[in-house]
């Protein structure tokens, strides 16, 4: 290589250098000086009960298994 190739390599990098820069800044932007933050209440150790009108010991429970009636036969499907 030259010493003008050298120089027109390193001129050229710092020229796409300096314009990667300018875009990634346009792109991206800056680092904003006035930033905020959500506040968020502290967790706590307490536990409000629900409502007695929607929670009561009369509800239904859903996970509770219901039958029908009772079934003895293993094979219910053989008979058709």
């Amino acid at each position: 290589m030259k010493q003008k190739d050298i120089l027109a390599v390193i001129g050229t990098v710092m020229v796409s250098a300096l314009f990667a820069f300018v875009i990634f800044s346009k792109v991206f932007g800056g680092a904003s000086k006035n930033q905020t933050a959500e506040v968020v209440d502290p967790i706590t150790s307490e536990f409000n009960l629900p409502s007695d009108k929607v929670f009561n010991n009369q509800a239904v429970n859903p996970t509770k298994l219901i039958e029908i009636s009772p079934n003895d036969n293993s094979q219910p499907f053989a008979n058709q």
